[in-house]
């Protein structure tokens, strides 16, 4: 028998033979796993969204006080005054 049909014959056996007893309380305790991770994932999500609205906010405060679209004050030549 070669090694692919030893292992098909093998699973056939587990699966025809007598299945092993869930526990009772298999579903429950999914159920809540389940809900713990989708509770995990919203409030990551939240926090990647408060990051995300924090730095935004960030940016346009130093933007609007340091007008960096400008040109720096030229320092080749002194401002010419009085003609």
């Amino acid at each position: 028998m070669s090694l692919p049909d030893r292992k098909e014959a093998e699973v056939r056996r587990l699966l025809e033979g007598p299945h092993p007893p869930v526990p009772a309380e298999l579903a429950a305790q999914a159920a809540e796993l389940g809900l713990r991770l989708l509770r995990r994932r919203q409030a990551a999500r939240r926090l990647m969204w408060l990051v995300i609205l924090a730095a935004t906010v960030a940016f346009t405060v130093w933007a609007a006080r340091v007008h960096p679209w400008t040109a720096p004050p030229s320092t080749v030549a002194p401002p010419v005054d009085g003609f």
